[in-house]
């Protein structure tokens, strides 16, 4: 009898199940061999789909096909518990070694969840969900399945293949202990090992279905030294320009120079602390490139807190580089995040076409450079189902540049240092922290293990002294309860009567657009031509691209700021970090320190005058209640700005100094120091870094309700913590928008019967037109009839009478985050 893993839509074409177990079991076996866990991986690719060497699936597959309109109940045959199974009883048993216990509960669980996502050990209602899956569920025609498996894959193969992965394991947990790592570096592991079955899974499904034969092949190292070559040159034109030798750009050239020789340094975790506006993206792009070829690594991946940032990092290294298909930009999930679990189940077959190939087509990150967002970081690690943990593999052997890395969700920092501290230490990668503002991440309770002597730049406060362009003018003092949008008016109006042009940043949309909506009721502005622009994280990221670099139809902000003419910008906190654009003055409503910082980079960012003004104010519109790090870190900053009022010397005399910007965060992270933990409320007040590192509290709750210890020896609450993790709480939806010829023609080719990989071409395309909006935004646009369901309502876009080209999306609601940071 033939047993069919997979039936190809266009000539039903079969795939044996011995065929793609051992597809999948090589595939996983490349995905591991490059942290050393080639076999733990191997041997999940080996049994994943042995539930399938059964009559009853055969009937199933084939029926499916058959009946196309009326196919089978989905999840009516369970494939994907029998090789877990398998390896819990023939591994854990009574005898068995606690080492080969712990490695048949990683091995099991990889196999019985990679349709859904790992399962909990130990779960918050004191039971244990992989037991009740490996051992307590009855399993039909489990014993055919088991003698099928072991025709083509003998017994002791198995065996000897189980201890080689043991004792992969049993090196890590001794690496894990020797470097005095958290538990929760081991479920790390896990998924890593989770990553390269899913990888390997969707890969040799999609090649199946597309009869594609061979993996297109990438010589990374040959594009890493073409890419330093033309880089270099580019700098080298850089010191011929007018202004070379202008103290800024000599600076800058110091620093640069200092990244590069410091690229031949061990692979660790490092800070690149340079100045805003002092050249971070190359000189880190530099460092990148360099250390990739010198020790051999496979990847370098950006990222960065906001959309904003990849949309001009990756546009200027594109066009250094000169090779558009080396690099890939994933700035957000255009498709619903929920739908791997609402889609898939045990058996993880369907037949409709649009939903299956949407699986296939997610992107897995197989590019050299990657630029994308802090939100897509945490999400591969930390967030439910197999869609994001899937690119997990291609973090390791990798250079990984965190652009701005003070904007790391508060609540989420414990679980980024676990994460880092991972990558390091058994991704085998190299980590630098890039920010003008360094936070401190040493120095909290699940601290980030730095390398040693793990800056760059030399002499930081010789630099900073040198960088200063900007004076700062704390006027909070002079408005204590806020200046409104006509007040603001007023004063910006008074700046420009000395200065071409004005930067105001606010910390919500509400508040942007009113005075937006004020300033253009200004007759003497318009009169004079004064152009005033809107920016908010409403508008998608080509109509912002458009806006700030310009298209064929119109010039940019950046190019006709460069021309001196006459300018107010009044934008959300999108234009604070990574945007290469200078302003003659800025002003900015209360926030934390950093934020300040990062908002006077955009003022006088080239030097070209000796010092221009940045003012600190308070914005009457804002409204704070739920954006409440912001409203901390205003707190911490109206502090610091009273000590320095009290004794400027002590902060350098200078309140954007290191010493001020460390004050700051001191105060910061005092305050927030419980929520660094990722708490969960609707779990008695219980951290979701716990769940996946101990998860002392329920384990305690297991052994008082059964009066014995846990069967399992792991613990780790994976699926808990991944149910209740989002990096940003936004209640956010993402949609596609009609924004140009571009944006509509793309809505319209969703529609069309697509390939795996046309739909995936299609998805990323389409995340340079996507608007993340809030429930109540949705609700209402939905009421109006705007919202167009795609692909069986797995993608939303929006009708043109929702758009609008000054504002984005035309929907009110504050929202519970101003900054594109998916």
């Amino acid at each position: 009898m033939t047993y069919i893993a997979h039936i190809r839509q266009k000539d039903n074409e079969i795939q044996t199940v011995q065929a793609h177990l051992i597809e999948v079991q090589q595939g996983a076996e490349q995905a591991g061999e490059k942290i050393g866990i080639k076999n733990l991986a191997g041997i999940t690719g080996l049994l994943h789909d042995m539930g399938k060497y059964t009559e009853q699936f055969r009937d199933y597959i084939q029926e499916a096909v058959a009946n196309p309109d009326k196919p089978p109940r989905r999840g009516s045959v369970d494939h994907s518990t029998a090789g877990g199974k398998l390896i819990h009883e023939r591994y854990h048993t009574i005898h068995a070694t606690p080492q080969a216990k712990v490695t048949a509960e990683w091995i099991a669980n990889c196999i019985i969840s990679h349709h859904q996502g790992l399962r909990d050990y130990i779960s918050p209602d004191q039971t244990s969900p992989y037991i009740e899956r490996v051992v307590t569920k009855e399993l039909k025609q489990y014993q055919q399945a088991k003698e099928e498996f072991f025709k083509n894959n003998p017994p002791e193969q198995l065996d000897s293949l189980f201890e080689l992965a043991t004792s992969e394991l049993q090196h890590y947990i001794k690496i894990i202990k020797d470097h005095k790592l958290p538990p929760i570096t081991g479920s790390l592991l896990m998924k890593y090992m989770f990553s390269c079955l899913i990888e390997a899974d969707r890969t040799n499904t999609r090649r199946f279905e597309e009869n594609e034969h061979s993996a297109e092949s990438i010589d990374h190292r040959s594009f890493f030294q073409k890419s330093y070559t033309l880089l270099s040159q580019h700098l080298a034109g850089l010191e011929q320009g007018d202004s070379a030798n202008s103290p800024i750009n000599q600076l800058r050239r110091e620093m640069s120079r200092q990244c590069d020789e410091f690229a031949l340094r061990p692979s660790g975790v490092y800070t690149l602390s340079i100045p805003t506006g002092g050249g971070k993206t190359l000189a880190s792009m530099r460092y990148a490139l360099k250390h990739a070829i010198e020790h051999n690594k496979e990847r370098i991946i950006y990222i960065v807190p906001y959309t904003t940032i990849i949309e001009q990092n990756a546009a200027e290294i594109r066009n250094i580089l000169q090779n558009d298909d080396m690099i890939l930009e994933h700035h957000s999930n255009v498709t619903d995040d929920k739908f791997d679990d609402r889609q898939e189940d045990d058996n993880g077959e369907t037949y409709e076409v649009r939903t299956k190939n949407l699986k296939l087509a997610r992107d897995h990150w197989d590019r050299p450079i990657i630029f994308t967002t802090m939100v897509q970081f945490l999400n591969t690690f930390y967030a439910s189902g197999t869609r994001n943990v899937r690119r997990l593999h291609q973090l390791s052997n990798a250079v990984i540049v965190f652009d701005e890395v003070q904007s790391v969700p508060v609540n989420c920092i414990s679980l980024f240092n676990a994460a880092l501290n991972f990558l390091h230490v058994i991704g085998r990668s190299s980590l630098l922290l890039c920010t003008a503002t360094q936070p401190g991440l040493d120095f909290v309770k699940h601290k980030l293990h730095f390398s040693e002597e793990p800056e760059i730049i030399q002499d930081l406060d010789h630099v900073g002294r040198s960088f200063k362009r900007v004076e700062l003018h704390d006027l909070t003092q002079q408005s204590p309860s806020g200046w409104g949008a006509e007040e603001l008016s007023s004063f910006v109006q008074d700046q420009m009567r000395e200065v071409n042009s004005v930067l105001v940043i606010l910390n919500t949309k509400t508040a942007v657009r009113k005075l937006f909506e004020t300033l253009n009721e200004v007759e003497w502005l318009q009169d004079e031509g004064v152009q005033i622009v809107h920016l908010s994280t409403n508008m998608c990221p080509a109509h912002r691209k458009d806006v700030f670099s310009g298209n064929d139809e119109q010039e940019g902000l950046i190019q006709r700021l460069g021309k001196g003419e006459r300018i107010i910008c009044v934008s959300t906190q999108l234009i604070e970090a990574g945007v290469n654009i200078s302003f003659e003055c800025v002003v900015r409503s209360l926030a934390g320190l950093d934020s300040i910082a990062q908002a006077a980079g955009r003022c006088n960012r080239h030097g070209k005058d000796e010092r221009r003004n940045v003012y600190i104010v308070r914005a009457s519109d804002e409204v704070l209640t739920h954006l409440p790090d912001i409203k901390i870190g205003a707190d911490k900053t109206e502090r610091v700005l009273q000590e320095f009022r009290d004794d400027p010397a002590s902060l350098g005399n200078d309140l954007l100094s290191s010493a001020a910007i460390a004050r700051y965060f001191k105060y910061y992270f005092h305050d927030i120091e419980d929520k660094m933990h990722y708490p969960i409320k609707k779990l008695e007040q219980k951290n979701l870094f716990d769940l996946m590192d101990r998860n002392r509290y329920y384990v305690d709750a297991y052994k008082h309700k059964h009066a014995k210890p846990p069967e399992v020896l792991n613990h780790y609450g994976i699926a808990t913590a991944e149910k209740y993790f989002e990096a940003i709480s936004n209640n956010a939806t993402a949609v596609i928008v009609p924004y140009g010829d571009k944006g509509k023609r793309l809505i319209l080719d969703l529609n069309g019967e697509l390939e795996p990989n046309e739909l995936g071409d299609l998805l990323r395309e389409a995340q340079q037109y996507t608007v993340n909006i809030y429930d109540q935004e949705l609700r209402q646009l939905e009421k109006n009839g705007d919202v167009i369901h795609l692909l069986h309502g797995h993608v939303l876009a929006l009708r043109e009478p929702a758009y609008s080209e000054h504002f984005g999306v035309e929907a009110k609601g504050e929202g519970t985050w101003d900054m594109a940071m998916v």
